[in-house]
């Protein structure tokens, strides 16, 4: 295979909702380009991208899968990625490695609420787009209404570039303003011809073609005196003034495909070939220390792993940009969060499940390799001696939880390692064991991407298991004062066991003042593991219990604050007053103040008026302006309360603070509601009182179940 420059490689990510047609595209390309002589299609699933099993049962794309173009003498390496936002986590690993995004945008549906989520990535990292609008041989295609709701979702900067002539399902012709032709496509697609712009069109081309040198022109002082000078502008002086629009994120170039025909996507090709900004264009990547590494194929060798993924008959495969350097076989690097030296004995170019054997890669490229041991997803090689680490990825935070039980219990030590396997190809999926709620918890971003977890763990690693509703970590306090007293006696020949306790017990606030009427001794301040805090006062006086005696009632109150009494949950912000008591001579030792501490405790916490406390999540759901009150209505059934609504484009931002406990399978009553153009974000918010009526139900049935 062709090794080619820095200059002459460009790596792209298609980008979009989940029908917009990215998978189909990546398959036109292949074919424009020669890698594939027949193109496949996803109803088949016979397409080189979605090549995974979980991926033609569902008939849509898990995974962001690698390929690569040839196309006249440029090296196009080419992300498809998911459209769905369960497995976002795909698209951040993309976008990271991306030097154009490839926005596609449905002309039927427009711009879609999972299209708003990436573009918010897209933008805060700056990096060069190019929009596609496909799909505009359908019949419901709205190509002017698509275009309209890209400036309003993405601003000014959407460039036109192309429009079709005739959208619709006798779709055939594009209007290319850049070139000032008119592109016609045969039933088959591929090369077009190029025609004179009819006469009909020539006011509106020329107009849009003014506006698009205008564009071009406004990046650069130079080209801005050309364009004052001439009038216009040359095709090589618009693709600078372009390129340079682009790379400031100014400029966003728009074409019009039918991905399906293969009509427009060799166009767009040639676009990508000569305009679109390579890695040696971008800004150099940066370090956690701050330092900048140019993309040099002369410089020393650094990589970027940004992908990990397990292949059954393959086994690991890692993939990584080259930021800097040229890779060779055999070179041995040196992982600078480990410190371990890897060997790299094979490098591929990656189509999919396919595998192209090269020699090298230089800066800028895109590869893959095998069977290293000691590199993860985030990991930096470099030459041996060197120590830099390219800044992270930031994946998002989960956005669903579920028990995990597996079916064979002889598979629980196993299913702890699978997962975190799997974690290591997916970092949105996250496993914990939850010691407060005895359960072993699984995290991702959705339902749907639970349900490939599941999937995955039953048909690659044989583990069947089921998923069931997480309990609800509520805290527990009280709210008033109270004392209590116990004694501990037990005779039963030889010593004894003898220790009374009289404790008082308070809620706990932050700059609380001493309490007041007790001969305070000692204090011991607990930060809780859990939140919250436990103070322990030393009040006793005259003797009546030895010191050596109060870490015993200390651990006897703290095993009941991990296991308060209303709900076995853990109890937090309490003030605890050990004023009284007695012992005995010979009976009284370390496990009779534990008990008695413990007892005196509970039955002063009941006393207390105790209150359960429920965890808070703030969430904020995007949503199409005209399901915004269907949406509303849906949270506050589940007890929120609406803290804000935002305009963001065409969308509206509800913010509020939900009960953990009503958050059970949200995320599919929001897809059920809005049909799937929502999307949403959570983040813990804090604690706070649970509802009278709630509270008793809770205690009632934790009664029943310890009665059974």
């Amino acid at each position: 295979m062709k090794v080619y420059d820095e200059k002459h490689i460009k790596n792209i990510a298609l980008l979009g909702g989940a029908k917009a047609g990215k998978t189909t595209l990546a398959e036109t390309m292949l074919y424009e380009a020669g890698i594939i002589s027949r193109r496949g299609t996803v109803e088949d699933k016979s397409t080189v991208s979605d090549y995974h099993e979980i991926e033609h049962e569902r008939g849509n794309s898990v995974y962001a899968t690698t390929l690569h173009t040839e196309w006249r003498n440029y090296k196009i390496n080419i992300m498809d990625t998911p459209g769905l936002d369960d497995f976002y986590g795909e698209i951040v690993s993309s976008l990271r490695v991306a030097d154009t995004c490839v926005m596609v945008l449905n002309a039927s549906h427009g711009v879609e609420v999972g299209t708003e989520l990436i573009w918010n990535n897209i933008d805060t990292h700056k990096k060069p787009t190019i929009i596609a609008i496909n799909q505009v041989d359908n019949e419901k295609a709205d190509f002017n209404q698509t275009l309209d709701a890209a400036k309003e979702s993405f601003g000014e900067a959407v460039t036109l570039m192309q429009y079709p002539l005739n959208q619709g399902e006798g779709f055939d012709s594009i209007i290319d303003l850049l070139k000032m032709v008119m592109y016609k496509f045969s039933s088959e697609g591929g090369k077009p011809e190029k025609l004179p712009i009819p006469e009909s069109e020539m006011e509106r081309a020329n107009e849009l073609h003014n506006e698009l040198v205008e564009k071009a022109a406004e990046n650069d002082e130079d080209l801005m005196e050309l364009y004052f000078e001439k009038g216009n502008l040359t095709e090589d002086e618009l693709r600078k003034g372009l390129k340079i629009g682009m790379l400031n994120h100014d400029v966003f170039p728009v074409f019009c495909i039918s991905a399906k025909k293969n009509m427009g996507s060799g166009r767009m090709m040639g676009f990508i070939d000569n305009v679109a900004p390579s890695a040696a264009d971008l800004y150099p990547e940066k370090t956690t220390d701050g330092k900048e590494v140019k993309c040099d194929p002369n410089g020393d060798v650094s990589l970027f792993v940004f992908k990990t993924l397990v292949e059954p008959y393959l086994g690991k495969i890692t993939f990584f940009k080259v930021c800097s350097g040229t890779l060779e076989v055999g070179m041995e690097l040196q992982n600078a969060q480990t410190d371990v030296v890897e060997r790299i004995n094979q490098l591929f170019i990656m189509d999919g499940k396919n595998r192209n054997t090269v020699n090298k890669l230089v800066a800028g490229d895109i590869g893959a390799t095998v069977k290293l041991k000691n590199t993860q997803t985030n990991h930096t090689l470099n030459t041996k001696g060197e120590t830099m680490a390219f800044q992270p990825m930031s994946f998002p935070s989960p956005r669903i939880r579920m028990a995990i039980v597996p079916k064979n219990k002889q598979h629980e030590d196993k299913l702890a390692e699978v997962i975190k396997e799997i974690h290591e190809e997916d970092p949105t999926v996250e496993i914990e064991y939850s010691k407060e709620l005895r359960q072993l918890l699984l995290f991702g971003q959705g339902e749907l991407h639970l349900a490939v977890t599941r999937w995955r763990l039953q048909h690659v690693y044989g583990i069947e298991v089921d998923f069931i509703t997480p309990k609800i970590s509520y805290r527990e306090t009280i709210q008033k004062t109270a004392t209590a007293n116990y004694r501990h006696k037990k005779q039963s020949g030889g010593a004894g066991q003898f220790a009374e306790v009289t404790l008082t017990i308070m809620p706990y606030l932050e700059a609380m003042p001493k309490p007041q009427g007790f001969n305070i001794r000692g204090v011991e301040e607990i930060d809780l593991e859990w939140g919250g805090k436990l103070v322990f006062y030393n009040c006793i006086v005259g003797g009546v219990i030895d010191a050596r005696f109060l870490p015993s009632v200390l651990k006897g109150v703290m095993e009941l604050m991990e296991e308060a009494p209303l709900t076995h949950s853990y109890a937090r912000d309490i003030c605890v007053l050990v004023h009284d008591g007695k012992m005995h001579s010979v009976d009284s030792n370390d496990i009779s103040f534990k008990i008695a501490g413990n007892k005196a405790f509970k039955e002063a916490f009941f006393n207390a008026n105790p209150k359960l406390m429920e965890p808070i999540w703030k969430i904020e759901v995007l949503v199409p302006d005209d399901l915004t009150g269907e949406v509303m209505t849906d949270l506050q059934t589940r007890r929120a309360i609406i803290t804000g609504i935002d305009s963001k484009g065409l969308y509206q931002s509800i913010n509020a603070m939900v009960p953990l406990a009503e958050l059970d399978r949200y995320s599919t009553s929001l897809k059920s509601i809005t049909q799937g153009r929502a999307s949403f974000k959570l983040e813990p918010a804090g604690y706070e009182n649970v509802p009278y009526d709630i509270q008793e139900k809770l205690v009632k049935n934790i009664s029943e179940l310890e009665e059974a």
